[in-house]
């Protein structure tokens, strides 16, 4: 089992903490020592972080699996929040000991000279949520089923198209434990799996242009979601007609053009462009194009784009985050109008709002801050045809791949691995090279159409921030952008 029962508050917890107990002799004498040491002078918050996480992936390239490895993370973090200064201390030995020095350590960084005193209160609790009650741990899964699945998707892609050159396919699996507990009364733990089925095609034309076509799925889950043909065939058919599209694909001409986005996995631009910008921390510093800015207009009516961690089985969600806050929805623009932030405890505190259940981080050698979970815009009412229809002359971008943001200023370039012309209404050419350029605050306000076709990525999506890497989701429904510029290659 990677989940336990429910506890209910004043009952002992049970799962990754009894992992803590019985490993590490970790249980409540000791958490209170630590918090104590944290807590001898005055603070506004510390908190404990404990993690202890397996992970193997496996890789086939060229016909055989070259690479696979199994590796574990464990250790422990003390935290102590004095106003703005942060104190944090982590170690790799857990013991009582090494977390003393770290409590020590972690509350000389943020010290004031107050003498006061302050005093630690702490309950007992559980994850309100259950979001991934899966039976077998993904990491539980015989290397062998993985192998196995690996060179099953390398001959069915092979076999779909005589142009497909070369296969790159992996599986990542994980199972994380973590335990938080906090001056504020906190004290909760979850077990949080992950997995992860990478799909990457390689097709050549006779005169020798290789393009490359990419799918992947992943999400809090059974890792024999993914084990049967059912599942793995349609993402294989799917990087094949990628390449293969590609390798017919002409040069996308520049201009200003209407766009259309499609949905699923191009919510990555609303993502880049807009959600860095509506985290807490930005905000806070007034350092983001939409600081100061809640209850303005800040896109076209009708747009209304949340962050939503409660959503069951989905790569960007979590039970708690990694502060023991528990997640939630978070309306951050709605029909238009911004409404709210992404906060972490330290900034809703300092910004006198309350948590959003976005406090993330990589792992236990890192500090949390606001990290979107899963974000995305609700969909609106029209079918997604018509909304291809209005366009005379414009692009369809069906998915994209990097990109580029200045949480600042709010600039953006993302480069689009899909795209098609739309010529009368009609979805015609394929095209390559077709970039967005444009701004975070100005892109919203340029929706004119909204179609009702919601959809979330297939669970693939990692965001970077300050050299922290999160799992997280994206969504979109199909809409119509007016007049964006379009960088391409064509005349």
């Amino acid at each position: 089992m990677t989940r336990e029962p429910e506890t209910t508050p004043g009952e002992p917890l049970g799962g990754p903490a009894d992992l803590f107990r019985d490993r590490f002799g970790i249980d409540e004498r000791a958490l209170d020592a630590t918090l104590g040491r944290a807590l001898e002078r005055r603070v506004d918050h510390a908190d404990l972080f404990f993690e202890y996480t397996s992970q193997d992936s496996v890789v086939l390239e060229e016909g055989i699996v070259k690479s696979g490895d199994r590796h574990l993370v464990q250790g422990a973090g003390v935290r102590v929040q004095t106003g703005e200064r942060q104190g944090y201390a982590h170690s790799d030995d857990i013991t009582v000991e090494s977390l003393e020095l770290a409590a020590g350590t972690a509350r000389a960084i943020s010290e004031t000279g107050d003498d006061a005193r302050a005093v630690a209160v702490r309950g007992r609790g559980a994850p309100t949520h259950d979001l991934y009650p899966v039976v077998l741990a993904p990491t539980d899964v015989p290397v062998a089923d993985k192998v196995a699945l690996l060179y099953e998707i390398d001959a069915y892609a092979r076999s779909r198209d005589p142009r497909v050159e070369q296969v790159i396919a992996s599986v990542v699996s994980q199972h994380r434990n973590v335990m938080i507990a906090a001056s504020d009364g906190t004290w909760v733990a979850d077990v949080q799996p992950l997995v992860r089925l990478n799909i990457q095609v390689l097709a050549a034309s006779q005169d020798g242009r290789r393009e490359t076509g990419y799918q992947g799925a992943g999400g809090r889950t059974e890792l024999h979601t993914y084990l049967t043909p059912d599942a793995w065939k349609p993402l294989a058919d799917e990087a094949v007609r990628l390449a293969l599209v590609n390798l017919d694909a002409g040069p996308c001409p520049a201009g200003t053009m209407d766009v259309v986005l499609g949905p699923g996995w191009p919510g990555v631009l609303l993502h880049e462009a807009i959600g860095h910008g509506l985290e807490g921390d930005f905000n806070r510093k007034k350092t983001s194009a939409f600081s100061d800015r809640i209850g303005e207009r800040v896109a076209a009516p009708g747009v209304t784009v949340v962050d939503d961690g409660t959503l069951p089985g989905r790569r960007g969600s979590l039970n708690v985050d990694d502060e023991g806050t528990p997640t939630g929805r978070t309306v951050l623009i709605e029909d238009g109008i911004l409404r709210g932030y992404m906060h972490d405890r330290q900034n809703a505190r300092l910004m006198g709002h309350e948590p959003t259940g976005n406090g993330r981080r990589e792992s236990y050698a890192h500090l949390p801050m606001p990290r979107m979970t899963n974000t995305f815009m609700l969909a609106g009412e029209e079918e997604p045809e018509d909304v291809i229809r209005s366009v005379e002359r414009g692009l369809y971008a069906v998915t994209f791949g990097g990109g580029q943001v200045d949480i600042t200023s709010g600039k953006f370039v993302f480069s689009a691995s899909e795209a098609y012309l739309i010529e009368k209404g009609r979805i015609t050419a394929p095209v390559k090279g077709a970039s967005l350029i444009g701004n975070g605050p100005d892109v919203l306000t340029r929706v004119s159409r909204i179609g009702r076709d919601l959809e979330l990525d297939q669970g693939v999506g990692t965001c970077g921030k300050d050299g922290q890497g999160v799992p997280v989701g994206v969504g979109l429904p199909t809409i119509r952008l007016d007049a964006v510029t379009v960088g391409g290659t064509g005349g």
